[in-house]
């Protein structure tokens, strides 16, 4: 890996994650299941980066990626619903779980676009979006995982590649409950919606500058 690294900090302007589903948070849970197939050849991990739509929609976009499941990780309630979490009671931040093929796209790789794709410097903050909840965050599933991202995050903090700390908290998973029905897929079903507009769509399009190579084939 290159000594520094070209960081991509995005702007959050005006409006904010929690602000556009106060009426939204009574949805039902999604369903989950995976094909037994699905589950014995991919590898998973769980990232948090701020609100998790934005972070869904990036690593959708990335060939390898099979499936992302919004959630919520990291705290000390089960099932807890969207409102506990955006009131920080629950210890939850906002994340997704990315199942991933490895011989299509290296671990190193999503922890690239993770470092990348968001501002691992500010404590408990993405933007507008305020809160623990909204935490910079790896839950890692195996000692590989933790490896990779420690040493990863060592050496951008030796590099310079920051103005100030890292702050992101790498730990290991203790547990993950998928967020509401309405909160998974939410780019692709919401594009014209404010949020989306401001906030995720200029991320998207930053990101597919930088990771062109990355991208899943259409």
């Amino acid at each position: 890996m290159q000594s520094k690294l070209i960081v991509i900090c995005f702007l959050l302007i005006g409006i904010s994650c929690q602000s556009q589903t106060e009426k939204k948070n009574k949805a039902p849970k999604i369903k989950t299941t995976m094909s037994q197939t699905n589950e014995t050849t991919l590898d998973s991990v769980i990232f948090g980066a701020g609100c998790f739509w934005c972070v869904e929609a990036v690593y959708q976009r990335i060939e390898g990626v099979e499936k992302t499941i919004s959630g919520y990780a990291g705290g000390h309630i089960k099932n807890p619903p969207y409102r506990e979490v955006c009131e920080g009671t629950t210890g939850h931040a906002e994340v997704i779980k990315i199942y991933y093929d490895p011989k299509k796209v290296s671990f190193e790789t999503l922890l690239s676009v993770f470092w990348q794709t968001h501002d691992p410097t500010t404590l408990n903050r993405q933007g507008n979006d305020v809160g623990t909840q909204y935490r910079s965050a790896i839950f890692y599933m195996n000692e590989s995982q933790k490896e990779s991202a420690e040493k990863y995050k060592k050496e951008l903090s030796e590099s310079g590649a920051f103005k100030n700390p890292i702050v992101t908290e790498v730990t290991a998973y203790t547990n993950f409950y998928p967020a509401e029905d309405y909160h998974q897929d939410y780019y692709n079903n919401n594009s014209s919606q404010g949020y989306c507009q401001i906030v995720i769509a200029p991320k998207i399009e930053k990101f597919e500058k930088v990771f062109g190579d990355k991208l899943r084939k259409k």
